[in-house]
């Protein structure tokens, strides 16, 4: 058997398949059902420093090719997270933990991060660039090199005044010109890994019926199957750009082809969302086994060798 073990900032993971942020991603009974089905870690949803409401229904729409969410990142606040971040660390799964952050400005970035912290997850993840609340708060922070490098280094520095030594990951957004340019300004601000890709977008569906938008946000993010291409490219720019950088690559995985894929761009650790939708909660164990069983045809011992290894 291979061993699939990987290190990401310092954290062992058994394998690397997280579950991504926002997906079965709610209570730590949901956590745990996601590590019994075979994750090697997972990613809780996007934690606001208070209450926020989300969109109404309908938030979802799937097909065979792609998803679009509108869910609009609602969350209980800080107070519920610590509860249920708690229920599960205490609960000793052996998988790590990745807190996703989101806000609506530097400050409370840094606010939501403190707070956070001092649960003791074993990796921050710090969202700014989801694409569906830009009615809410406009573009993401994402966007632009300073703004990411401002909500970075304001991360950053709260952590390191309440001597926190846990690792920061931003996640990206695949919304901009040059993703790299993005990638070095919060890398340069002191991130220790990056999260790629966020969802593309936002798109929309029509109902010719009724010929009305089926979301009720009218606008969502794009996920999916046919993301994948764009995540190996995105990827793949990145780490050759920042090859000490450790990245979380997402988009579009549904196989153990598609994670060894997104691994020789350059991903340490796989995340798996919207493949959920289609293969089920067991999909991080057929994708575990499918890699085992390519390893074995191809005679690698151990995956970790296959990260950035496409030239």
């Amino acid at each position: 058997m291979a061993d699939l073990s990987v290190n990401f900032c310092g954290v062992k993971f058994k394998n690397p398949l997280v579950l991504a942020s926002g997906i079965l991603g709610i209570t730590a009974s949901s956590w745990r059902n996601v590590v019994r089905h075979g994750a090697g870690g997972i990613t809780t949803k996007s934690l606001w420093l208070h209450e926020h409401k989300g969109h109404r229904n309908p938030v979802i729409i799937a097909n065979e090719h792609y998803m679009l969410n509108a869910v609009g990142v609602p969350d209980a606040g800080v107070n519920k997270a610590r509860e249920e971040i708690g229920k599960f660390l205490a609960f000793r799964t052996g998988a790590p933990l990745i807190a996703n952050i989101i806000a609506d400005t530097v400050h409370n970035f840094g606010e939501t991060a403190a707070e956070i912290a001092k649960i003791k997850p074993d990796i921050l993840e710090v969202n700014i660039s989801c694409p569906n609340v830009e009615d809410e708060f406009g573009k993401p922070f994402a966007c632009v090199a300073a703004d990411a490098a401002r909500v970075t280094k304001e991360v950053k520095s709260r952590l390191k005044k309440m001597r926190f030594k846990i690792p920061v990951i931003i996640k990206l957004s695949p919304n901009v010109e040059n993703i790299v340019e993005i990638a070095r300004a919060v890398v340069n601000a002191g991130a220790d890994g990056l999260t790629v890709m966020n969802s593309v977008g936002p798109g929309m569906a029509i109902n010719i019926e009724t010929r009305t938008p089926i979301l009720k946000n009218k606008v969502g993010g794009l996920t999916g199957p046919a993301l994948k291409p764009l995540a190996v490219k995105f990827i793949y720019d990145i780490h050759h750009a920042l090859p000490k950088t450790p990245i979380i690559g997402i988009g579009g995985v549904l196989t153990g082809a598609d994670a060894i894929e997104l691994m020789m761009a350059g991903a340490t650790l796989v995340g798996i969302g919207t493949g959920i939708y289609y293969r089920g909660i067991g999909i991080f164990k057929k994708i575990t086994d499918e890699m085992q069983t390519w390893c074995k045809a191809n005679h690698v011992k151990r995956l970790s060798d296959l990260i950035g290894t496409v030239s």
